[in-house]
């Protein structure tokens, strides 16, 4: 199925930029390193670097916001109360800025076509840790282009119900396999435009929580903290009473708030081999990631904690009914509860371009994802497949395919099963980031072997120490994040298998991969090549012109995008 994927276990797979159209094979200290033509094979076509800077800044701001954020929040809100919900988005924020740091540094020193997190795991790491690590990426993107389908489906429910679901459903899909699938450029303008939208949006509504924090609403009631002093106060405990149910609610607002953030920070990895100046472009995001994290995430969640009490009586009621649009947005309830008018039809329009703007972003990293596996022989090699616009239409199909499992959320019963799906991916997500950062720190090893540290174009601070300690929190949240079966008469096998199941099946695919392949445990520092494909990034740099700007309005503009 995988071709020649033993060979490939044995050597790590460069996709260049340019080459001849024969794979040129050198020794480095003995170990076999198979550098692939940059031209790609003819026979498949390769992608093109047809992303614009305005494209990969907006993507990198705004790409990944989607029900997360708008909608999620309330449940855990309405479980944890406003002083967890607030520490655990402060907490990992912390972690998805480490995340991007190591992400930023590996891209900007390696901005290759086909890149992805698994391409580098294959590069500093080893073969089968990278196997798993890809197919991870794939069914999580995949499921979640279905969940943010399956909400945008909803909320326009919120509007109508004389439609089914399932039609909302299949034109949502279609709309964003068709731009993913024809030209990459359609997929960067349209998140350009939907990442607008959300990024506007999201300041205004904390504009308007800092208005109604003051009692400048029509009502004029001056809201303060009063949601953190009054019953039922800023925790509320979990599982357990006293200090320990305080804590515990943070650790659940913790792992729940992982769904908001899970994979996003990926985005701009998998978009830097089909980005223009990608040295210039991808250190330009990862620098102002800090600033999403802070505003959209940090403010955002300090304002929904603000503007609805933890048991609010329309907040408990959408989130037992398992309300998906406006109805069940913090956002929105507070606003209602502000006596602000038609608000809610504004805020469910955003929650549907959010929804659709995350699936056309999730399917574009589950195709490339999809894609990079198989120039590095760990996919069929069909999925390497581009059209004339250098678009690997073949994993865009094959993601999307995976994706039409969101039909299960149109039935009841099935309903469950989809659930038990999408409760999957945060896990998935949490142990991406734990093999991210094993790659990273022999990155970064191997660069200090060959005395190479400082040819970084970008560096990020605190490292190595901030990867390390993210490292060992993603361990003990994966390891905990299902403690609540472990209580007395709260377990049930579902339950347990949604914490864990991702666990032995991550385990499965690595040991199986190793077993059959007989891949080494990890390569030595001295063999991990942190060369090949260096030059043509170095050229890609040198014959960067950064654009001018001729007035105050163009060096604004630059500034952004």
């Amino acid at each position: 199925m995988f071709g020649s994927a033993k060979r490939a276990a044995q050597t790590v797979q460069i996709e260049g930029e340019r080459g001849s159209d024969e794979d040129r094979e050198k020794h480095t200290d003995g170990v076999a390193v198979l550098e692939a033509p940059a031209s790609g094979d003819p026979h498949y076509g390769t992608t093109r670097r047809a992303l614009k800077s305005r494209h990969i800044q907006l993507i990198a701001l705004g790409g990944c916001i989607g029900t997360g954020l708008f909608v999620g929040t309330g449940s855990t809100l309405s479980t944890v109360g406003p002083a967890p919900l607030f520490m655990a988005f402060v907490v990992i924020s912390g972690v998805v800025w480490s995340v991007m740091n190591a992400l930023a540094e590996m891209t900007s020193y390696l901005p290759v076509q086909g890149v992805s997190v698994p391409y580098y795991i294959n590069r500093f790491f080893e073969p089968s840790l990278a196997f798993a690590a890809g197919w991870n990426y794939w069914y999580s993107y995949s499921m979640l282009v279905a969940a943010e389908v399956s909400a945008a489906s909803v909320v326009i429910q919120y509007w109508t119900t004389s439609v089914p679901v399932a039609v909302w459903i299949t034109i949502i899909l279609v709309v964003i396999v068709c731009l993913n699938t024809f030209v990459v450029s359609w997929y960067g303008e349209s998140e350009f435009w939907f990442a607008s939208i959300k990024i506007i949006a999201i300041l205004g509504l904390i504009i308007l929580g800092i208005v109604l924090f003051f009692g400048g609403g029509p009502n004029h009631d001056r809201l303060g903290f009063r949601y953190w002093k009054n019953p039922p106060g800023a925790f509320k405990s979990y599982a357990a009473p006293g200090n320990t149910g305080k804590f515990l609610a943070f650790w659940t607002a913790l792992v729940r708030s992982g769904f908001a953030f899970v994979l996003s920070p990926e985005l701009v990895t998998i978009a830097a081999g089909e980005t223009e100046a990608p040295r210039r472009n991808i250190p330009k995001a990862g620098r102002r990631f800090i600033y999403r994290l802070i505003v959209f995430y940090i403010l955002g969640t300090l304002v929904i904690s603000v503007i609805v009490s933890s048991d609010d009586p329309d907040l408990l009621k959408a989130v037992n009914s398992g309300k998906t649009n406006a109805g069940a947005s913090p956002f929105v309830l507070g606003i209602q509860r502000a006596g602000i008018p038609v608000l809610n039809h504004i805020i469910n329009a955003v929650i549907l371009t959010s929804a659709w703007s995350a699936g056309n972003s999730f399917l574009f990293a589950g195709s490339r994802s999809l894609y990079s596996l198989a120039i590095t022989n760990q996919a069929p090699k069909i999925f390497r497949t581009c059209n004339k616009h250098g678009v690997p239409y073949l994993a865009v199909m094959f993601t999307a395919a995976l994706a039409c499992l969101v039909y299960l959320s149109v039935s009841a019963g099935s309903a469950t099963v989809f659930a038990w799906f999408l409760n999957l991916t945060t896990i998935s997500g949490f142990i991406a980031w734990i093999v991210l950062f094993m790659g990273y720190i022999r990155f970064r090893k191997a660069l200090i072997y060959h005395n190479m540290l400082d040819a970084r174009p970008y560096k990020t601070p605190l490292q190595p120490y901030t990867t390390w300690a993210t490292l060992i929190l993603l361990v003990l949240i994966c390891l905990t994040n299902g403690f609540q079966v472990f209580f007395p008469g709260k377990f049930s096998a579902a339950s347990f298998l949604a914490a864990y199941i991702t666990l032995p099946i991550f385990v499965v695919l690595y040991l199986g991969h190793k077993i059959w392949f007989r891949t080494p445990w990890v390569y030595p520092v001295s063999k991990v090549d942190i060369f090949s494909g260096k030059d043509d990034a170095d050229r890609l740099e040198e014959e960067d012109v950064p654009p001018v700007p001729k007035n105050v309005f163009e060096k604004v503009w630059f500034w952004i995008a």
